[in-house]
């Protein structure tokens, strides 16, 4: 369905509840096309392949624009698409201003750049600041000697000096993020992979080497940046022992360099002040993120950070099978926190999903029967399109593709997964090893990044070739693009009925207050958004069984039910002032 057809409908359904929206943004709320965007992210590797290689490719992503309009999405972010050995599939960049052969040309790109402007969608690249290849021309020249003028484009720790003080990098098999190099009798750093040396930001001039990529893109056309681990960028250069009576991780110490924040504002002063462009930051749960965003600061427009990271790893009683209602229970409070830290300054996000989380339905929702996977993801949908921030979406979460689990190492591209994979093997032995497989069907990062599933086809009609980079879930039959296209009640049908409501209701979904209903429920997450005279009741059942919530808001009100994602037309069912919802239901009532 078009997405002009969609929204027509969604409008001509809301009359019914005879109320009018406003428009007309009071200005004090300084509205922006980036805090109103909902945002689709593209894993170009697993989006579409055009040329059968088994690989996605930006051709791939081009035959599919119209379908991607009709979500009614409005910026795409694509994850990186710059030349890269893949070690860390494109996060470890050998060339920041050409396109990686896998996925095209740049005569690719830029069709696929002005395809999504004639389409009224904005694209936003994402960009890795902390660390390159080591196959970057940078990095090959800084290793040939201790002389070379781009030896301080990198972190270098001279052997003589013995070994440096430890870092630790979940990539690296030996979970160390120093790697000795003969040639100049020396260790690099790389908190991530062995072949994702440190850019040295410490260095005035790699820094304005990195800013003119930078301004390659944006003057190009596309529309902003998500800034991979923009936390991470500055270091200590003395490399002093971590005092972790002052930081709870090494990633609580990375994200708090000495001049992480001065770096950040010459990166705008430099690029982003020059362009009317969306700037994401990107990094760990451990910083304040009105630090990054408060606009006064001119660092970023926003910083992504999702729930997963505050989600206890397991249960009270050990079990790291942490249930919906335990999950449910630390999203509220994050998301609380996050909208009181950010409510005079700075903008939230809205995350459920991204490829570097599980799927948003396996991990947050339950995909124990189809009929609660596809309830459990339209109540996400809700959450994500009625929270206030900027939401982002991950591409297949709109069909509600669920998490693929793995059996066998080998089946495995991740490589976190591989890396604490093989250590384990080797230092605590097959059984340990098998149980983190175990674990990894539950939160490995390749759940996310099975092929889209766009048919019945062979390969989900994701490829005409025989073979694919990573193994398409054995459930794409059921669940496609084709069939939910074919079915009212699908997901897709659901995502677009949402995303339309959000657009519509924008005054009050996107700018208005956010307060907690029945703050202490133990399973519905319940809130009520404010904005321009205008009252919206948000009520999700987080369980597989039947739940009831305060509903005094309901008393003295002429509700009317905006969205729902059970529909057999039941309407509310208020009892003693109390609201009772279905397994997984999601309703969202205007007061």
């Amino acid at each position: 369905m078009k997405q002009s057809t969609l929204l027509l409908s969604v409008l001509l359904t809301l009359t019914a509840c005879q109320k009018e929206t406003t428009t007309d943004l009071d200005p004090s709320q300084q509205h922006t096309w980036w805090k109103e965007a909902v945002i689709y992210q593209i894993y170009p590797r697993s989006y579409a392949d055009s040329d059968g290689d088994g690989v996605g490719d930006l051709r791939g992503i081009i035959q599919h624009l119209d379908y991607i309009q009709s979500l009614g999405v409005d910026v795409v972010w694509l994850n990186p698409i710059f030349p890269s050995p893949n070690d860390d599939n494109g996060y470890d960049v050998s060339d920041y201003t050409a396109i990686m052969s896998d996925f095209g040309t740049m005569q690719d790109f830029d069709e696929l750049l002005a395809g999504m402007h004639q389409r009224g969608i904005r694209l936003i690249l994402d960009l890795v600041v902390n660390h390159s290849s080591d196959e970057h021309p940078w990095f090959q020249e800084s290793r040939k000697s201790r002389n070379n003028p781009y030896r301080d484009y990198y972190h270098w720790w001279p052997a003589e000096k013995g070994i440096p003080p430890h870092r630790h990098s979940d990539m690296d098999p030996d979970l160390s993020a120093w790697r000795y190099d003969s040639l100049t009798n020396a260790y690099y750093l790389h908190y991530f992979s062995r072949k994702q040396p440190d850019l040295n930001w410490e260095n005035p001039r790699m820094r304005q080497d990195f800013y003119k990529g930078m301004r390659f893109w944006l003057d190009k056309g596309i529309d902003g940046y998500r800034i991979d681990v923009a936390s991470y960028c500055s270091k200590d250069t003395l490399f002093p022992e971590i005092d972790f009576t002052r930081y709870k991780s090494f990633g609580d110490y990375y994200c708090h360099g000495p001049h992480v924040h001065d770096y950040l504002q010459e990166m705008y002063r430099e690029v982003f002040g020059k362009y009317d462009c969306m700037t994401v930051g990107e990094g760990n749960p451990w910083i304040n993120t009105l630090d990054f965003t408060d606009a006064r600061r001119k660092e970023f427009n926003m910083f992504y950070v999702n729930a997963n990271d505050v989600v206890p790893k397991q249960m009270p009683d050990g079990s790291p099978l942490v249930t919906s209602d335990v999950k449910m229970q630390a999203l509220r409070s994050f998301y609380t926190s996050q909208d009181s830290l950010l409510h005079d300054a700075g903008w939230p996000t809205v995350i459920l999903g991204n490829h570097d989380l599980p799927r948003m339905q396996s991990y947050w929702g339950d995909d124990s029967t189809p009929e609660l996977a596809r309830l459990s993801s339209q109540a996400l949908i809700t959450f994500l399109m009625t929270m206030r921030g900027t939401v982002f979406f991950y591409g297949g979460d709109e069909i509600g593709m669920n998490n693929v689990r793995f059996e066998h190492i080998e089946d495995y591209n991740d490589i976190v997964t591989r890396s604490y994979y093989a250590n384990i093997l080797s230092t605590k032995g097959a059984a340990a090893a098998a149980e983190y497989l175990e674990q990894q069907k539950r939160e490995g990062r390749d759940n996310a990044r099975t092929p889209m599933q766009w048919s019945s086809d062979p390969q989900a009609g994701f490829t005409t070739g025989s073979t694919t980079w990573l193994k398409v879930n054995p459930n794409y039959p059921q669940v496609n693009v084709a069939a939910e296209e074919a079915d009212s009640l699908s997901v897709l049908q659901y995502f677009r009925k949402a995303c339309a409501l959000r657009h519509t209701y924008k005054p009050t979904l996107v700018y208005g207050e956010y307060s907690l209903v029945d703050a202490h429920n133990p399973t519905v997450f319940s809130y009520l958004r404010t904005g321009n005279d205008e009252r919206i009741l948000v009520a999700i059942n987080f369980s597989a069984s039947p739940a009831v919530v305060d509903a005094t808001l309901l008393k003295d009100a002429s509700p009317c039910v905006l969205l729902d994602n059970y529909l057999d037309n039941q309407g509310l069912q208020v009892s003693e002032g109390k609201l009772s919802l279905r397994p997984w239901q999601a309703q969202v009532i205007l007061l």
